[in-house]
């Protein structure tokens, strides 16, 4: 730790993404005010101040990608790009007046639990700090992931992930290769191919990619959004009982997967005439078990002449020319890595250490990726973690999970201060008999049974990622904070009320 004097404050949190900032306000609006946000970069907004690449955008509704307290009538379309969201999500910042409780280009590098002082003792780029409570707001996709390949540092032109985009880079006439076929590469390519004087894409995998439904709003839409009682929130809510309905053919009855599946083998049969590329780009399991995507314009792409699928892996990188598994060597001027994120494995895990000095990281490792309600893990006091294990949907937008856990996490808060609470932690059977019940949904949804390996999975092949039911029950869950469910202390005076 440094010597410099730590900064105390109530509630230290961790990221100003969604998750953060929107806790920031919920906090605020109740009045609270000793908390502090440290943000790593020099603004709001996480994976949408940092996925600057061409084509970036949402493929979950505009109007279920805002917080409910805060529609945005100002969406031009039904999928928002990735400026519009990160406008959105500064005018929400200076509309709640929550800037001055972050703190910028404060990024956290550790968080210790002493259990002497009972608070979280922890380090920033811009110093040390304590807190009685810490929130963990990082989010799932803050940490790029890039393949371990032979001879990635002898590569001699730019490089760079998807994420960490080179505003710099022109891919005018250049040979690029794209490695990844996820939601970052299948808006990347329809975005860069038709300047690239050549494009290779790597595929270890082919998506599933369903049509983009969706429009320009109208003037008289925006208008009604602005002016009409009601009429957003009306919009707001058919689109999310929409969404939950995915969940009956998800989790319910997986066997309709394969009759949504067919509007999926329509596109790629109607928008691909080559039966050679047909062949590779057509999934070779169940529609859901990974990650669905959406996109009318990434078939087109890799139809072009001058794009070809590559589905034979990379072996190694010498200098400019990547050597696929099969021998063959392509020479390239640029390669991108849209190759998504580290969730099961954050290297936010290794900077929270716990009552017993394991990290989560270690914790995870030895005892498999649990948590209670996505939010809390026992061993670690006074801690909460936002899209935590289990707490991902993937069929409607992360920002419901969000909000789910903000309640929670203010609850928690106001409990704790409204009761004297000196720590709580989840209690061990409490947090195991949450995750034997969880676990046990998993057999037969196309997420377990889909034919496939994602990234929703971690390498034992157990699913930390996904909550598998309905949204509306995991706002339930999470509705009250449900301090029974705890091993609490309470400060000395109250702990001589309570005896009296």
């Amino acid at each position: 730790m440094s010597e410099t004097t730590p900064r105390h404050f109530r509630v230290a949190i961790m990221g100003a993404g969604f998750s953060g900032l929107g806790l920031a306000i919920e906090l605020t609006r109740r009045g609270f005010t000793d908390f502090i946000v440290h943000e790593r970069g020099d603004d709001v907004g996480g994976t949408w101040r940092d996925n600057t690449y061409p084509g970036a955008g949402c493929d979950v509704p505009s109007q279920l990608y805002s917080y409910s307290f805060a529609p945005n009538p100002e969406w031009t379309q039904s999928f928002s790009n990735q400026a519009e969201i990160l406008r959105y999500m500064r005018d929400v910042a200076d509309t709640y007046g929550v800037r001055d409780r972050i703190e910028f280009g404060s990024a956290v590098t550790g968080a210790r639990w002493n259990d002497e002082t009972a608070r979280w003792e922890g380090q920033t780029t811009k110093g040390p700090f304590t807190a009685d409570i810490a929130v963990s707001a990082a989010g799932p996709l803050s940490a790029p992931n890039l393949p371990d390949i032979k001879g990635l540092s002898t590569f001699e032109g730019p490089l760079f992930h998807s994420a960490r985009w080179d505003a710099d880079f022109d891919p005018a006439g250049k040979r690029v290769a794209v490695v990844g076929t996820g939601a970052s590469a299948i808006q990347i390519v329809p975005a860069i191919a038709g300047d690239t004087a050549r494009l290779d894409l790597y595929q270890r995998s082919a998506p599933w990619v369903l049509p983009r439904v969706g429009h320009r709003y109208t003037a008289l839409e925006r208008f009604a959004y602005r002016r009409v009682p009601g009429a957003q929130r009306l919009a707001r809510n058919a689109i999310y009982w929409l969404r939950e309905s995915f969940v009956l053919w998800q989790a319910k009855f997986p066997f309709v997967a394969d009759l949504v599946g067919l509007v999926a083998r329509a596109k790629i049969r109607w928008e691909i005439r080559d039966p050679e590329l047909r062949a590779k780009v057509t999934p070779k399991y169940r529609l859901g078990c990974k990650r669905m995507l959406i996109s009318n314009n990434y078939y087109q792409a890799l139809a072009r002449d001058n794009v070809d699928v590559v589905t034979d892996g990379i072996a190694e990188i010498r200098g400019n020319t990547i050597v696929a598994a099969d021998g063959t060597e392509r020479e390239v001027d640029a390669l991108v890595f849209a190759t998504g994120f580290k969730i099961t494995d954050s290297p936010t895990y290794d900077m929270i250490t716990g009552r017993d000095g394991r990290t989560l990281a270690e914790m995870f490792a030895t005892e498999g990726i649990a948590a209670y309600k996505g939010s809390a893990v026992a061993n670690f006091p006074n801690v909460f973690v936002m899209l935590g294990p289990n707490s991902a949907l993937s069929y409607t937008s992360a920002i419901i999970t969000i909000e789910c856990q903000i309640a929670y996490i203010a609850d928690a808060i106001a409990t704790f201060e409204r009761e004297g609470l000196r720590t709580v932690e989840v209690r061990k059977d409490v947090q195991q008999d949450y995750n034997a019940t969880l676990q046990a949904k998993f057999p037969g949804t196309v997420w377990a049974d889909g034919g496939c390996h994602s990234w929703f999975v971690d390498a034992e092949g157990h699913n930390a990622t996904l909550w598998p039911d309905f949204s509306f029950r995991f706002r339930k869950a999470l509705r009250r904070f449900d301090i029974d469910a705890y091993e609490v202390t309470r400060q000395p005076a109250q702990e001589a009320v309570a005896a009296e």
